[in-house]
């Protein structure tokens, strides 16, 4: 498998593209603030043919460069449908003043095709499959994407801005809710296994035995302390 990502624009977001390996077909994962360049030179180093773009959420630092991505591939964007508002207007998740602040520097709306993602569904695409849990807390459509164990290739778990290492989203936007998020750390989260490589919205790859471990967050609901206010402040994430 071949996963190939970068951080864009003043957010720093990671962008992915997924693929079964260089030369074939691939998924583009949150193409957020000043992706679209990056995502080019990637299909062209690995040599790869988008079929589709998935959105771990709707803040604009994840889905700012959707319309130009899936533009000029004449492929679908899917999204949570509580997330889906966004797209097209930025003070639903942001807040009004920062809302207008970005609206004169970003063009922003629906690409032609977007589909609806739902809790547990499966998406089948450039034969590989994405199990999608939604995960509300850092948004209300927040979800996150698990591919399975394949060969020599540990689980991998695609965490948007619910799980970083070290620390989870931020909860204080418009949707956001704390306690929610702890919940969806307990439901999403705690399960999978030890060896899952975490990828998320922002910052470096970690695994979930060592979130585990080690994350503030984690430790917190797993001790059975997940209905309540986290013990630490959320960082990182619009």
């Amino acid at each position: 498998m071949l996963i190939a990502g970068f951080p864009a624009g003043a957010w720093g977001t990671n962008c992915y593209l997924v693929a079964p390996a260089a030369g074939e077909e691939c998924v583009i994962i949150d193409p957020g603030h000043q992706a679209a360049q990056g995502v080019e030179e990637a299909l062209k180093k690995h040599r790869l043919k988008p079929v589709a773009v998935i959105l771990t959420h709707g803040h604009i630092d994840h889905v700012a460069s959707v319309v130009p991505v899936c533009g000029a591939h004449g492929v679908p964007a899917w999204i949570h449908p509580e997330d889906r508002a966004m797209m097209s207007d930025p003070e639903k998740a942001l807040g009004r003043s920062l809302g207008q602040q970005l609206m004169g520097e970003l063009t922003v709306g629906e690409p032609d095709d977007v589909k609806e993602l739902a809790d547990g569904g499966v998406l089948d695409l450039a034969g590989m499959e994405f199990s999608v849990a939604h995960a509300p807390g850092h948004t209300k459509g927040s979800v996150t994407f698990r591919m399975p164990e394949q060969a020599d290739v540990p689980p991998v778990f695609f965490s948007g801005d619910l799980l970083f290492a070290g620390s989870i989203g931020r909860t204080d936007l418009p949707g956001g809710d704390s306690a929610e998020i702890l919940r969806s750390l307990a439901r999403v989260c705690l399960p999978l296994e030890d060896s899952t490589v975490v990828l998320s919205g922002h910052g470096p790859q970690t695994t979930i035995g060592h979130e585990r471990a080690t994350n503030p967050f984690l430790r917190q609901v797993a001790a059975g302390l997940g209905d309540g206010t986290p013990t630490a402040a959320p960082r990182r994430g619009m």
